[in-house]
């Protein structure tokens, strides 16, 4: 049984038509700048209400803290909607930060990314005998940027909390080279992302043998 819940956003019945401000008729949600303005200057929204940011409830307070800062604490920086990591907590987690690749390609061009990947193999799956080419991980690059890392993904045991300790690397401007220099924890899955040297345009073979 596969069950999807949603949320919808409750912004027609609260007067936002008196004062001005619009809405995207097609799902409710209100347009923002990026300092999550309104089309009315002295009117701000946070949160999953806006539309086509991220519903994730750090993400709002993270940016109602930046708000507040920039309105009242003479600060001007604002929230970053890219580079947030987020996981599924499906059985085999999915953990991102970044973007897509599709999306990537779309900012970027494909002609200017460059897209590391392997499968591999997690320790405690060599006991059980569990498939050892189940586990993906991935990189984006930009090569306009000294391959700046622009999209990180992977998919194996704990990728929420491997995500979120790349995820400070990435705010940082992690490059390939950096991670090549960096030296990887044996046997654990972060690992991978030091030892990455096959490129999805190349066609290599990313089949693994052993942990």
């Amino acid at each position: 049984v596969l069950i999807a819940v949603g949320r919808d956003a409750c912004t027609r019945n609260i007067g936002l038509e008196k004062i001005g401000v619009k809405i995207n008729e097609k799902n409710g949600k209100i347009p923002v700048t990026d300092e999550e303005q309104t089309n009315v200057p002295y009117v701000y929204a946070i949160g999953d209400i806006l539309d086509g940011k991220l519903e994730l409830t750090p993400v709002a307070i993270q940016a109602g803290k930046l708000l507040a800062r920039r309105l009242y604490g003479g600060s001007s920086t604002k929230c970053d909607y890219i580079n947030v990591p987020t996981t599924v907590f499906t059985p085999l987690e999915y953990g991102s930060c970044g973007l897509a690749e599709e999306r990537a390609i779309e900012e970027y061009g494909k002609q200017n990314l460059e897209v590391y990947h392997s499968l591999f193999w997690p320790l405690e799956w060599t006991v059980p005998g569990r498939d050892n080419n189940t586990c993906y991980a991935k990189i984006i690059c930009s090569k306009r940027d000294n391959n700046r890392v622009i999209g990180f993904h992977v998919l194996g045991p704990n990728a929420g909390e491997v995500t979120q300790g790349f995820a400070a690397a990435i705010k940082c401007g992690l490059t390939k080279e950096l991670l090549d220099e960096t030296i990887g924890i044996h046997p654990t899955c972060g690992e991978v992302f030091t030892t990455m040297d096959i490129t999805k345009s190349s066609g290599q073979d990313i089949t693994q043998r052993g942990c």
